[in-house]
């Protein structure tokens, strides 16, 4: 068995949708896809949760025809005939809109947010069959079972595998929906942005598959994301320890989560590209080749940096650490960076809805000052070269460096390379 995940990206068309076919038609083994949302709907669907949230009823019916033109118009572009493979999905999505929403945004976001990928592999299963591939559509809900963490569901790994175990099977081709889950009582959740390659590898796992592909329009993992930094080079091979370092500083290439479970079972991952499917990729499993690695660059735009002190000047001790991790856990705020001294505690988190709470929990206890429109920036494998590359012209504020990491935070400003 072999799982192979498609982004948005990469069927966020009609020609894209064949391409994927004409991909998997290439491989005789079974197979499992995952698939996420077409192009950029999860942005759609995300913008209809907030006029939904908001009882915004003229902007969310013009969201929603929206969405449905573009999904329609994909359908129209593959079938020779009218063909009714979302209709009932579309139904469902636009019956949940005509209710009213509770006062749990992230539960409502659950409920929404993934129509876009059913939507995607619902057609993609009905292109197959039109076609003549052979396919079985499962409805990833019932096999991957979490908790209610809604937006960012823990998985109940003992039923996930046993459901996942006994569902892939008795067929050479499944198509399933990335980012999405359920708790065990059929609600809907979700694995956190960018989770189809995390449930990639769930699956993988579950199935003790042979490798998990994911395909991207990128031939492989760069050194550096190419729409910022022009000089991006391909790493043919990387360790999981480094894999798994570049996505915790911020690398987009790779969700977060989802090393850990292909690492526990020896799984190498694939990253490979759907423009350019017959060119070799990126593979990422066990590996001694990272003392060789040249510089990697990873950028992470739209940075707080916040400044804690004592209101007392006492030290930041333990206990007043604690305090801190507290609140910024309570309030789900990723810490992207930490620096310590005397008097004196510095993180830079991501800018969302979620800091300016954290900032004001933090102020009761503490002397607080931030800077927003910050950019985080992680020089793995550093030289001298390298970090000049990075901070010549910018105003640095604050740096972080290592045996193996320079990391600088830096006003936002356009980024010149030449």
């Amino acid at each position: 068995m072999r799982i192979f995940k498609f982004g948005g990206a990469s069927v966020k068309d009609a020609d894209g949708v064949k391409n994927l076919a004409a991909i998997v038609r290439k491989y005789d083994q079974p197979l499992v896809v995952v698939v996420s949302a077409m192009g950029k709907t999860t942005n759609a669907t995300e913008a209809i949760v907030e006029a939904y949230m908001q009882r915004n009823s003229e902007a969310l019916n013009k969201l929603v025809s929206e969405l449905k033109s573009y999904h329609l118009s994909i359908v129209d572009q593959l079938f020779d005939s009218n063909n009714g493979c979302i209709d009932a999905l579309l139904a469902k999505l636009e019956n949940k809109l005509s209710t009213e929403p509770s006062l749990n945004y992230d539960f409502e976001y659950d409920q929404i947010v993934p129509f876009g990928e059913l939507m995607s592999t619902s057609i993609i299963s009905a292109y197959l069959k039109f076609i003549g591939m052979d396919n079985a559509w499962v409805d990833v809900r019932k096999v991957l079972r979490t908790d209610d963490t809604y937006r960012s569901a823990n998985v109940d790994w003992e039923l996930t595998t046993a459901f996942m175990k006994e569902q892939f099977q008795g067929k050479r081709l499944f198509i399933t929906q990335g980012f999405i889950g359920s708790t065990p009582n059929n609600l809907t959740t979700t694995l956190g942005r960018e989770g189809s390659d995390y449930t990639g590898a769930i699956i993988a796992h579950a199935l003790d598959a042979e490798c998990l592909a994911i395909w991207k329009d990128v031939p492989g993992v760069l050194n550096a994301d190419p729409r910022w930094y022009p000089n991006a080079e391909k790493i043919d091979e990387l360790s999981y320890w480094e894999a798994i370092e570049l996505t915790y500083y911020g690398a987009q290439v790779i969700h977060p989560k989802t090393l850990k479970p292909l690492q526990n079972k020896q799984i190498p991952l694939l990253v490979n590209s759907f423009l350019n499917p017959e060119e070799k990729g990126t593979v990422i499993q066990s590996s001694e080749q990272n003392s060789e690695l040249q510089p990697i660059y990873v950028l992470k735009r739209d940075q707080t940096l916040i400044s804690m002190s004592p209101k007392d000047f006492s030290f930041i001790m333990e206990e007043s650490l604690s305090d801190i991790f507290q609140i910024f856990s309570k309030h789900r705020v990723k810490l992207n960076m930490m620096q310590t001294s005397a008097l004196n505690f510095s993180v830079c988190v991501d800018e969302n809805k979620r800091v300016e709470k954290a900032i004001n929990e933090l102020q009761h206890k503490f002397d607080v000052r931030y800077n927003e429109n910050m950019e985080l920036v992680t020089i793995r494998h550093y030289n001298e070269e390298a970090i000049d590359v990075i901070i010549n012209g910018k105003d640095v504020v604050d740096s972080q460096v290592s045996r193996k990491t320079a990391r600088y935070v830096l006003k936002a400003s356009e980024w010149n390379f030449e």
